[in-house]
């Protein structure tokens, strides 16, 4: 799980409960920030490690995602 997430969840639940500081909300904008990109970086890396193969056993992998594979591992 992603660390930041607990903290998120607390100003979440502060907000709803009493309100949030201009601080707590400056927090807030970041951790849900820090939380999108390390989740895109996860989705990303997941997607650059695939290959794609049709019925016939060949693989179809576009090159966009093949080139983007070669490139990460560089």
């Amino acid at each position: 799980m992603i660390a930041s997430l607990t903290r998120i969840n607390e100003l979440s639940k502060i907000a709803k409960e009493i309100g949030l500081t201009k601080a707590q909300e400056v927090e807030r904008q970041v951790l849900r920030e820090d939380y999108l990109r390390e989740i895109r970086g996860q989705v990303e890396s997941s997607v650059t490690g695939l290959t794609i193969i049709d019925p016939l056993g060949n693989d179809v992998t576009p090159e966009k995602l093949k080139d983007k594979t070669i490139n990460n591992n560089i």
